[in-house]
């Protein structure tokens, strides 16, 4: 806006008269800066010199208080517009179609909304505006009770009202009355458009009731409404996230010999439901066959292969697909750099995502949350909890508010420092109106077990429960634990039947936690009884524990059992895991 500035001065300074043309240049580029006051400015020397807007400066303006949410100034300057007999266009309207026009519509426009419902007038537009920003909001019964109002007026609703009512019901998931709105609209010998049957398409394709899209969508044909691009994308959304490939290539197919050409958007929900899948061949398949045909990937394509490839594991690919998109003048986005960051950190290369950091903002853009969140988990996994800690500080003296996926990978990390950690991280958490989920009460729950803390851990897992999160097996295994570590063996057996009557099976870990617990308190026997259990349902123990236990036996004279248990790892074909030396060392202990 600098360089505009200085040339608008300089008309200015030369007595040259700036135009209307100027004047909404102008406005424009202010507003899309969110330079409102120097726009409104504008609008007020315009006055002066009595040059009178246009549609395309209340547009300009509209748009701009809409995306700053001063719905104040929104309604006074539809009121200006009203009475300077500016009619809205259909640029007007989509700009309440905005979610940045959400949160504030219907306090502002309740003036609106009583004066009706009071007998007053106004004209169409400014009613389909006020209609529409109210079902945005969620008031869908309050825009009813207008529209009943208007039309006790004289007012007769258009095409464009029953949309407005068919997409509100649709965003409210009242689809018994989205169709109902339709059949009014043909009672009154309105006929249903292209915009009608999409609402519905793609509200059902949404919610995976792809049988009813398909019967609106032979209700459109029927109707002679002929179905456009955006009505299939619907259903190779649908059918791509379903992992249904076959239909989303019948639907491509069936488009080329209608003569509608897929566009981006269709090869992208295709590309999309591939690579979540992991079928990243298939994908690139779909990429080389949009390309010869014309149709070119933008970011979010590349986006969707790139994460798909660090989501299997194929860092080499992912980066093959960022330098393609560099080199096709593509810029790398956010969501680029995030999902590179997120796959590097999960193969452990660690400085690698975080050098990305300084690509990031190199490149213009901010680290976000999901940055931040990332980058913590990877060095979680590394087990580096100071930089897991220094990441997270950087992140609030950005501004950026930590989520409950923050403190996932950070309370799990920093247990290793100590429960005074894990505590202040837990209790800034609740500062920030965050509400612990089951990880972060499991995470918890292990670190008071793994450092003897059973009171606070027993203390948690109710809290846990009284939440309505039920306890799963990471949480027994660390009651488990934490039991076993603090030689309260009596409560471990109602632990095990706990879970037993919930369902959970049972496993390894378990097992392991058990007898390795059991091991280390010196009671063999209470160790061999669950490794009794263990091997009798197919499940193998872990070598260095099984050493342990069969020198434990040996020890206490009890070699039978000892010998028991090195007849079966053999049975099992698992005669490695331990020796003869060793078991003669055991005797000798």
């Amino acid at each position: 806006m600098r360089d505009a500035e200085k040339l608008f001065d300089e008309m200015r300074k030369r007595k040259l008269v700036p135009t209307l043309v100027t004047y909404n240049t102008m406005i424009d580029g202010y507003c899309k800066v969110g330079q409102l006051q120097a726009a409104c400015s504008l609008r007020e020397r315009m006055k002066a010199e009595n040059i009178e807007p246009n549609l395309v400066t209340y547009n300009s303006l509209l748009s701009g208080l809409c995306r700053a949410q001063r719905m104040e100034d929104v309604k006074r300057l539809l009121q200006e517009m009203e009475a300077k007999g500016s009619v809205p266009d259909g640029l007007t309207h989509t700009l309440f179609d905005d979610d940045s026009c959400s949160g504030d519509a219907d306090a502002s426009l309740a003036p609106h909304a009583e004066a009706i419902l009071k007998g007053e007038r106004m004209n169409k537009h400014t009613c389909c505006i006020l209609l529409n920003m109210l079902c945005k909001e969620g008031k869908i019964e309050k825009a009813k009770q207008v529209l009943d109002k208007l039309i006790e007026n004289k007012f007769i609703p258009n095409e464009t009202v029953y949309n407005i009512f068919v997409n509100g019901y649709c965003q409210g998931g009242d689809m018994n009355k989205a169709i109902l709105t339709v059949e009014q609209m043909e009672i009154r010998g309105l006929k249903p458009s292209c915009i009608t049957f999409n609402t519905l398409i793609h509200n059902f394709c949404e919610t995976r009731e792809v049988d009813e899209a398909e019967r609106w969508l032979n209700k459109m044909i029927q109707k002679g409404v002929s179905p456009t691009v955006e009505t299939y994308n619907n259903f190779i959304d649908c059918y791509g996230r379903m992992f249904l490939f076959d239909r989303c290539f019948h639907i491509i197919e069936e488009m080329e010999k209608k003569g509608i050409k897929p566009n981006v958007v269709s090869y992208g929900s295709l590309i999309n439901g591939l690579c979540k899948d992991g079928k990243l061949l298939e994908a690139e398949i779909i990429l080389g066959d949009m390309i010869s045909k014309g149709v070119f990937p933008d970011a979010e394509i590349y986006n969707m292969l790139i994460d798909g490839s660090c989501m299997a594991a194929k860092i080499k690919e992912a980066s093959r697909f960022f330098d393609e998109m560099v080199k096709n003048k593509i810029s790398p986005t956010l969501v680029t750099y995030n999902a590179l960051i997120k796959g590097l950190g999960r193969e452990g290369r660690v400085t690698e995502a975080e050098d990305l950091l300084l690509q990031i903002t190199s490149n213009g853009y901010n680290p976000d949350v999901i940055t931040y969140n990332s980058l913590i988990s990877a060095y979680a996994s590394s087990g580096n909890t100071h930089k897991c800690l220094e990441l997270y500080e950087n992140m609030k003296k950005l501004g950026l508010k930590p989520t409950i996926k923050t403190f996932h990978p950070l309370i799990s990390g920093c247990s290793k420092e100590g429960v005074v950690t894990v505590e202040r991280l837990f209790h800034e958490m609740l500062q920030m109106d965050l509400v612990p989920d089951r990880v972060v009460y499991n995470a918890m729950i292990y670190s008071y077990a793994e450092h003897g803390d059973v009171q606070k851990a027993l203390a948690l897992h109710s809290q846990m429960v009284d939440q309505g999160i039920h306890a799963g097996k990471a949480t027994y295994n660390s009651l488990i634990l934490g039991h076993l570590r603090d030689g309260r063996l009596l409560d471990i057996k109602k632990f095990v039947e706990d879970m037993k009557v919930k369902g959970l099976v049972l496993k390894a870990d378990t097992y392991n936690i058990l007898i390795k617990g059991h091991c280390d308190l010196k009671d063999f026997s209470g160790a061999y009884a669950w490794y009794r259990e263990m091997f009798d349902s197919g499940i193998f123990l872990n070598a260095r524990i099984c050493n342990d236990l069969t020198f434990g036996l040996k020890r206490e004279g009890r070699l039978q059992e000892a010998q028991t248990i090195s007849s079966e790892m053999s049975a099992r074909g698992l005669d490695n895991w331990i020796t003869d030396e060793n078991l003669s060392a055991a005797v000798k202990m």
